[in-house]
Parts: structure tokens; sequence; C-alpha cells
């Protein structure tokens, strides 16, 4: 599972500095910087190096300053980390290789130097404040098949918790969602319920919901 390589290539890049967090705007790990403005770097991980790891790099080029792809190496020597055109064709893309032993030690096999164009900013913009917005990091990178735990569920399970006790009006919540009027109004996940003008309560969903999920 891509699950498995999460944690190295998470701790590798938390060592070169950035805030990493999983499952984030549909990449498998994304890093932010402390500096301003951020520096965004993304990393895909696969099993073994293919050309869907290289095709989902090039995606993400266009809202990252730097991207890498992660994949285990292979124990005979034999993987795509050895075929000096792959390794080529990622250095000539500006797209860093990190492979992950089966004792998760993760090693560059191509530095991520060339600096990738931004021609998307909307979409750079979302994967940023997505990141920013998220408390903690709740979703682990490689995922799939599962709901994922984004900002806006979590504000969405506050807004449960809160209720879980009982009808509250809106701005009782607010304090503790920000968002707590257009999630509650919005009711996307069919959590909640209008009782009066302002006052919402918890459907046998929400409360489902709340056993399911801890709100961070």
């Amino acid at each position: 599972m891509e699950t498995s390589l999460y944690l190295p290539v998470k701790g590798f890049l938390e060592e070169a500095g950035y805030i990493v967090k999983g499952e984030v705007g549909g990449c498998d790990l994304v890093g932010l910087s402390a500096d301003d403005p951020s520096v965004v770097v993304i990393c895909e991980l696969k099993l073994t190096f293919n050309l869907e790891l290289i095709l989902q790099a090039v995606d993400r080029a266009s809202v990252a300053d730097e991207v890498w792809i992660a994949a285990r190496v292979s124990a005979k020597g034999r993987g795509r980390e050895a075929d000096k055109r792959y390794r080529d064709l990622c250095r000539r893309l500006g797209i860093g290789m990190l492979g992950i032993s089966d004792t998760g030690i993760v090693s560059v096999i191509v530095g991520s130097i060339s600096p990738m164009p931004r021609t998307n900013p909307k979409r750079r913009s979302r994967l940023m404040r997505e990141h920013q917005r998220r408390k903690g990091d709740p979703a682990v990178g490689g995922s799939t098949r599962t709901p994922l735990m984004t900002a806006y569920r979590q504000q969405a399970l506050g807004c449960a918790s809160a209720l879980a006790t009982g009808p509250l009006r809106v701005k009782e919540i607010r304090a503790s969602v920000p968002d707590a009027g257009k999630i509650l109004l919005s009711n996307v996940y069919g959590w909640f319920e209008r009782l009066d003008r302002g006052v919402y309560g918890l459907t046998p969903a929400g409360h489902d919901a709340l056993q399911r999920w801890q709100p961070v």
C-alpha cells in the first residue's frame, strides 16, 4: 500500500523544514515552508516507479515549487530507479526521485533542483488554503477508497459535536466553528436539521458521524 511510504517521506520533508500533510487537494503529500510567501512542495507515492507516477508529478507542476515522486526501491536493483532513461527524464522535467527501502530509509535518487512553472495560481491558492485550514494531519497520504478528513469535514464535525447534547443557535456554535452558518445551511452530509430560524439540531446521521470520526 502506498500509505506505508507516507511516514518515511513525511519525515524526510519535515527534516527539510516543511509542514507536511497528507491527501491535500488530491496530492499524496503537500509541504509548506514557513517562508512568506511559502514554498510549496508536493510528493506523489507509488509502490514502484512507473510512467503514471511521472504523469501525476507533471500535473502537480502547475501548483508547486518542487515536485517529488517516491516509491520503494527494488531489492534486486531492477526497478525503474536503476533505469538511466527514467532518471534522466525526471531531471529534464525537474522532478525529484525518492527511493524508500524496506526498512523505511529514504534516499535521494534525483534531486528536485529545477524550478517548476507556476501556471495555475487559482489551483495553487486552493491547495495552500486547504493545507492551512486543516487541523493537524488527519489523512494518510496514498489513501484511496476512504472518505478524506478535509478542513470542511473537520468543521462539520465540530458543529455536530456542539449539537450532540441538544439544539443550538448558529451564533452559539460560530465561536468554535467559524463557518458554522454556511455548513449548517448547506448540510452537505445530511447531519443537521433546521428546527427554527437560526436553530439547528443533529440528525441520526450526525450522531453516526460522531461515532465514526472524532472531532479534531
